[in-house]
């Protein structure tokens, strides 16, 4: 079986590293929210501006640093990003225990955690397609993305149990430790990673800063995939808080109620992430990035019909858990179509400029709802997001190119077995 075929020693390091770190961010979900309303009395302005601008502000931040980190050993920037977002963490609980902590500190560390995430992100791409040969990124992806619903269901109430016994910063230590913990995972990967090659000069020069948009736009496969993505992601993060308020204000859950609604979906996570080698195998890779591509736009408009009690809840979760699933299925494929649609010497580029759209798309357009939601309701914002996701599988490829652009040619879509 694919999830349970050896990838090596070295990958097993980097999954390692990553599910810990995974687990502490997820540990730490809405961790700076919770401390600038409990520990700063921040009001819902304030909140809303974290949530915004940090990672819209450390998307920026993260441009220049793609063409950068394109030309260096991706290991060391990996251990080096890990160390940064471990030391900015830290920073809050030393404040807070001195009586110094602002909102401007959450801000500040808010955009460097978002800069150092994109820039992580970016480089640990690059780094599994030369760890690991082609027929093998799906599985890997697989086990990726089964790991980040695993932590996504597990994380947030241990969290909030966490900060309900210890305090508001609790969770920001458990994270911090988790970056320190995966730093010291990827360094046990060992030193056999390649100096890249440097065909163009070492100073970054500004055509460099758009060479990832340029490699995507004009991609014919990559190009609907992105547009898509940006889209369907960021429609369906900005009909959160609007669901928030209707489920706790409006109709009156529990807060437990309402982490329950979320959390219980998440088993859709793995479900998918084991099922996306399997139908590729059976069925192609154009055709399972369409059809779950398509699927996933399909539930959040159910939401708006969330009443009130067991049977409203009963509904949040039955959408939520057919939206994971199909995301699960979706993400690892397409993780594995865009690393294979991508020559190696614009990985890190790519990657970055990718990460860093969706994170000001999806900041821009939380803002916008945020609004929408103020002036109509939180159920008519939720209505309006499910209504445009009904449209954007219309951006997804009509065509199957499963191409690879790279280096090595192209080859027949995965099978479970690695094959």
């Amino acid at each position: 079986m694919a999830g349970r075929r050896s990838l090596g020693r070295r990958f097993r390091w980097l999954w390692g590293a990553y599910a810990v770190s995974t687990a502490g961010t997820w540990l730490a979900f809405d961790a700076f929210a919770l401390i600038a309303v409990l520990a700063l009395d921040a009001g819902p302005a304030q909140v809303s501006l974290l949530a915004a601008v940090g990672p819209a502000v450390g998307a920026a931040v993260s441009v220049p640093l793609g063409p950068w980190v394109e030309v260096r050993r991706k290991r060391p920037v990996m251990m080096a990003t890990d160390l940064i977002r471990c030391a900015v963490l830290l920073s809050i609980p030393v404040a807070f225990a001195l009586g110094r902590l602002s909102f401007g500190q959450l801000l500040l560390v808010s955009v460097a955690v978002a800069a150092a995430d994109i820039t992580f992100n970016a480089a640990a791409g690059a780094f599994l397609k030369d760890l690991l040969p082609r027929q093998d990124l799906l599985v890997a992806n697989g086990r990726f993305e089964a790991t980040t619903w695993t932590a996504s269901m597990v994380g947030p109430p241990l969290g909030g149990a966490a900060i309900g016994l210890f305090g508001p910063v609790t969770t920001v230590v458990a994270d911090a430790v988790s970056y320190l913990l995966s730093a010291v995972g990827i360094r046990a990967i060992g030193d056999a990673e390649q100096h890249p090659a440097r065909p163009e000069p070492a100073v970054t020069r500004a055509r460099d800063l758009l060479e990832g948009w340029r490699h995507i736009l004009a991609d014919p496969a990559l190009r609907p995939l992105f547009l898509n993505t940006l889209l369907v992601n960021s429609l369906i993060m900005a009909a959160s808080p609007p669901l928030l308020i209707l489920m706790v204000d409006d109709l009156r859950f529990a807060p437990w109620q309402y982490a329950l609604a979320f959390a219980v979906p998440c088993t859709g996570g793995l479900l998918g992430s084991r099922l996306a080698p399997r139908l590729v195998a059976r069925h192609g890779r154009h055709r399972v990035l369409v059809t779950a591509g398509a699927l996933r736009a399909c539930w959040p408009i159910g939401l708006a019909f969330t009443g009130p009690g067991a049977p409203g809840l009963v509904l949040v979760m039955l959408v939520e858990f057919g939206l994971i699933t199909c995301c699960a299925v979706y993400n690892p494929v397409l993780a594995t179509h865009r690393l294979d649609r991508t020559p190696a010497s614009r990985v890190t580029r790519t990657l970055a400029a990718w990460s860093a759209t969706g994170k000001a798309t999806t900041a821009a357009t939380t803002a916008l709802w945020g609004v929408l939601a103020a002036r109509t309701g939180p159920r008519t914002a939720i209505v309006l997001a499910g209504a445009l996701l009904l449209v954007t599988p219309l951006l997804l490829p009509r065509r199957d190119d499963t191409t690879e652009a790279g280096d090595e040619p192209a080859s027949v879509a995965v099978r479970p077995d690695g094959g």
